[in-house]
């Protein structure tokens, strides 16, 4: 598209050269000075207009140097001016006023000299030489208008550009304000309840050591659920925090020290831990994740043996993880009693777990099975994922 567009302007100066070679052709074919040497400097002169918008000073000496031989050869009458003219424009147009200008008045000196206009009244003579001084000034200050109006296009776009980077700087900013907003938040609101409830389980699993008593095993698991809570909430802050270094807004800046699948079997402990009876299968050659699957695969997981713990008391669960080729496959299915006849309904765990495959273009299958229980099963690509 931007060779056809500069292709363009061309065709059209060729088109004027063209036409004006034209009309200079039959002006001289029907004055009788005119011979074939008058006739080659005519078209010459006309065809030099092919680099007024290029060359606007080449095209300007060019076609008056020519034109002034036709004028003074055959005296054709104003039809000698009209190619001068036109690149007076053009070099008006380009800024250089001062060679058109000088330009002009030597062709109009010259021109006057050998009695352009062709007449042969005194006041014939002095009334053509003022319509072409107004045919010259007419075409300075059209130029001048032209590059007036094309300076202030320009200005107006760097206007809209500069307005519209403003916007998207403005837009940015607005978006790290609000991170940081909702990390403070999150700050004041989870992290001293989450301590707390750090700190009293530890107390009580200090005091059960003492008194030589047998530690609840749920005792334990609320202990390192905090210590994790806490460990990701820290990471979450600062993925929060780090709006400067991130505008992507997937969350990618700063999220190394967030949980993956290299996390797993502690997530898996846990849930044992907490009654679950759970199962973990990998299989595939396993390899390195990007940072965003890694992350998504393993809130799956957390998620889909969360609303085991909760929804299907007393139910195995088993998860596989397998590393095929181009995608990572995250499975984990439940033997309770869900019932394909009536199945829940979706909740925010369900709902964010789709939103993180869709962002990925992966697919997500979260259902009741025919034969019980309840399947989660995320296909995440990992071509495109970086």
């Amino acid at each position: 598209m931007r060779f056809l567009d500069g292709r363009r302007p061309l065709a059209e100066d060729g088109l004027l050269a063209a036409a004006m070679a034209v009309l200079l052709t039959v002006v001289m074919l029907y004055s009788p000075r005119a011979g074939a040497l008058d006739l080659v400097a005519g078209i010459a002169g006309s065809l030099a207009l092919v680099a007024w918008r290029r060359a606007p000073l080449a095209a300007l000496a060019l076609s008056a140097a020519f034109m002034l031989v036709v004028a003074g050869r055959t005296q054709p009458g104003p039809a000698a001016a009209y190619p001068v003219m036109v690149a007076v424009f053009g070099a008006v147009r380009a800024g250089h006023r001062v060679a058109a200008a000088l330009v002009s008045l030597a062709f109009l000196g010259i021109a006057v000299a050998v009695n352009l206009p062709g007449a042969d009244g005194t006041g014939e003579n002095l009334q053509s030489v003022a319509l072409l001084v107004g045919w010259f000034v007419a075409a300075g200050v059209a130029a001048t208008v032209t590059r007036h109006r094309q300076a202030y296009l320009e200005e107006a776009e760097q206007r809209a550009a500069e307005a519209e980077r403003t916007r998207e700087e403005a837009a940015r900013r607005r978006a790290g304000e609000e991170r940081l907003r909702i990390a403070r938040e999150l700050h004041d609101s989870l992290t001293h309840s989450i301590s707390v409830i750090k700190v009293q389980a530890g107390v009580a699993v200090h005091l059960a050591h003492r008194r030589g008593e047998e530690v609840p095993p749920a005792l334990v698991a609320i202990q390192e659920a905090s210590g994790d809570a806490m460990r990701e909430l820290r990471a979450t802050l600062e993925v929060l925090r780090d709006s400067g270094d991130s505008d992507d807004g997937d969350g990618s800046g700063g999220g190394a020290a967030a949980s993956g699948l290299d996390r797993l079997g502690d997530l898996v402990d846990r849930a044992r831990s907490a009654g679950l009876d759970a199962t973990v299968t990998v299989s595939g050659a396993r390899r390195d994740l990007p940072a965003e699957v890694d992350r998504a695969a393993y809130r799956i997981v957390q998620e889909a043996l969360t609303n085991v713990s909760r929804h299907a008391g007393g139910a195995a669960a088993a998860v596989c993880v397998d590393y095929a080729d181009g995608a990572l496959v995250v499975q984990v299915e439940d033997d309770g009693k869900a019932d394909p006849d009536a199945p829940p309904v979706p909740g925010k765990g369900l709902l964010g777990m789709r939103e993180r495959v869709a962002a990925l273009g992966g697919r997500l299958r979260a259902e009741p099975r025919a034969e019980g229980g309840f399947i989660v099963r995320a296909e995440l690509p990992l071509e495109g994922a970086a």
